[in-house]
């Protein structure tokens, strides 16, 4: 295989499954973090014998998975080039575009300013208004929004803008509707994301859907994802990829609903990909067990995800390169429930590719750039590839 006979890239992002050693760690608050490492040492060891078979015990010392001495994937890791800790930005990032201004957050809320445009675009009252737990703000307030109909508005450490609302009260249609409003004024802002939060079930038992949907700000740049689709090839999204690239350079989009749905439809999307790109985000490591400070919760999710990969390694064919990876860390071991500045795994597998140790990466462009050397697409802006290294 020569450096540009990539036929079929796949991107498997473990939605922040980050493995520690970011040098800028403590500037975001963050020393110490560890996602993998410390996740296996609360847990007296996390077995993962696949991934360790790909090389993942090279990435950072994790209890159960040492390092193999017959690593049969090429490993590594990557630092964020990029401002921030968000979904957006590690995702951009793979895919070439690095954000150097850090995109707003709102410790103390939105300001009145935004609040009041919200209103007068969508004719809705608001409850919250701060920062919270997604699970957290639903018990404290869905009381009172089922009572009134106002909706919950509440941000995170990230650039995100959530408003929840459950399902019996505002049909799905209609939240869809209002964020899209609310997206437009968050443009104005360079606000990251606008997250629909839907939930169900009653007061005490209430419960978040996958009917989520995030509505991004569009990538600043041209995207991996631009260059492959504007060569004629196939960028299928599954999860909730189209909504972090704004639908731009995505030619299909396959919804899921969390890492088991999500890893049987990657299975299922493999044989209609031509050429190009497969693109999968695995969200629940993030949203369900990261910010919950979960930890067995974490801990089985990525026990499923190894006990996955035989299957998806056995549908591969030649021309065919995986690449896991992640967009930030979200260690469930630290006191709080926000995401985590970490460097993030690098592993790449599939038929003739070579089982090599691909260092500490710059920036997680190299991904990109790597990717699109193979398919032999225009070249991205940023990062440098390591195609040569990995094909053989």
């Amino acid at each position: 295989m020569s450096s540009q006979s990539i036929q079929r890239a796949i991107i498997l992002v473990a939605d922040g499954v980050g493995c520690g050693g970011a040098t800028d760690a403590a500037a975001y608050g963050d020393a110490g973090a560890d996602t993998l490492g410390n996740l296996s040492r609360r847990m007296s060891g996390l077995p993962l014998p696949n991934l360790q078979a790909l090389g993942l015990g090279h990435t950072t010392p994790i209890a159960g998975v040492p390092p193999s001495p017959t690593a049969t994937g090429a490993f590594g890791v990557m630092h964020e080039a990029s401002a921030g800790k968000d979904t957006i930005t590690g995702h951009w990032e793979m895919a070439g575009v690095i954000t150097t201004d850090a995109m707003p957050t709102f410790p103390h809320g939105f300001p009145a300013e935004i609040t009041d445009a919200l209103t007068a675009a969508t004719g809705r009252r608001w409850l919250g208004n701060k920062t919270a737990s997604g699970t957290t703000i639903i018990e404290e307030l869905g009381a009172e929004h089922l009572a009134t109909g106002k909706l919950i508005l509440y941000t995170s450490a990230d650039s995100v803008l959530q408003i929840a609302a459950h399902e019996g009260v505002v049909p799905l249609p209609q939240l869809y509707e209002i964020c899209e409003k609310a997206r437009a004024i968050a443009d104005r802002y360079r606000i990251g994301r606008v997250i629909a939060r839907p939930f169900v079930g009653t007061v005490g038992k209430f419960s978040r859907t996958y009917n989520r949907r995030d509505y991004a700000l569009v990538p600043s740049g041209p995207t991996l994802c631009d260059a492959i689709a504007g060569a004629g090839l196939d960028v299928i999204g599954v999860g909730k990829i189209s909504d972090i690239f704004g639908g731009r350079g995505i030619t299909r989009s396959i919804h899921s609903e969390g890492n088991a749905d999500g890893l049987a439809l990657t299975l299922d999307a493999l044989p209609g990909l031509r050429r190009g790109l497969l693109f999968v985000n695995l969200v629940d490591f993030d949203m369900v067990y990261g910010h919950r400070n979960d930890c067995p919760g974490f801990a089985a999710a990525l026990r499923q995800f190894d006990a996955w990969l035989p299957q998806f390694q056995a549908a591969l064919r030649p021309g065919d390169v995986v690449f896991i990876s992640a967009d930030h860390g979200n260690d469930p071991t630290t006191p709080g429930t926000d995401h985590t500045r970490e460097r993030v795994p690098l592993l790449a597998f599939g038929p003739g590719v070579r089982a090599v140790d691909l260092g500490a990466r710059p920036s997680f462009c190299d991904l990109g750039q790597t990717i699109a050397q193979g398919l032999g697409v225009t070249p991205l802006p940023n990062g440098h590839s390591f195609a040569s290294q990995l094909l053989a």
